[in-house]
């Protein structure tokens, strides 16, 4: 299928969720999360983890899941999380903690307030936790269809793990792939973890 069809599927998909099968679903995805971190010996590693923010009535998975567990169980990890620059059609990135006050912007993405804003250091970003709504077998995902993801990858965090997070399994393949599109390293659904070579 094409991007627009899976959007428009998946969309959909998601919508039907009830609210108490995407925190679920999110709970075992923060699971497979952390299992990820403690294979890979990163528990321990003094780092930086970017994580989107998740618009609830659209059910996205809830990272406040992973969010809240690294805050109250490994301090030496900071939270990074994107705020969207829509003039010149890219991300800023501000580290967030415990007790940063949120506000909506107009798309209703929760991003640290004005006044509370610290900069990220994008070097010492080691994962990113992608946002998507389906993505295939061979790591290509499809989001909303901005491409803020793939420039923000391919341009500020190359060296970064990219991490997606899928409600659902993958489909069997993305048709209309583009050059652009940034695969990712790993996606992670509530059922397992996918790796991609």
């Amino acid at each position: 299928m094409t991007k627009s069809a899976l959007r428009q599927t998946f969309l959909a998909q998601r919508k039907a969720l009830t609210i108490d099968e995407v925190a679920y679903r999110s709970e075992l995805i923060a699971g497979h999360f952390f299992a990820y971190l403690e294979k890979n010996n990163l528990v321990d590693a003094s780092t930086i983890i970017h994580t989107f923010l998740p618009i609830k009535e659209r059910k996205e998975v809830n990272t406040w899941a992973i969010i809240e567990l690294i805050w109250l169980s490994f301090p030496h990890i900071h939270i990074s999380v994107p705020v969207t620059d829509e003039y010149n059609q890219q991300l800023l990135n501000y580290t967030i903690f415990p007790g940063t006050p949120l506000v909506k912007n107009r798309l209703g993405i929760p991003e640290p307030a004005i006044g509370s804003r610290y900069e990220t250091e994008l070097e010492q970003i080691s994962i990113v936790l992608v946002p998507l709504l389906t993505f295939d077998k061979r790591g290509h995902r499809v989001g909303y269809g901005g491409g803020y993801y793939d420039r923000f990858l391919a341009d500020s965090v190359p060296h970064s793990r990219k991490i997606g997070v899928s409600l659902f399994d993958p489909v069997n393949q993305i048709e209309g792939v583009e050059l652009t599109d940034v695969k990712l390293d790993v996606c992670l659904t509530p059922e397992q973890m996918y790796r991609f070579d």
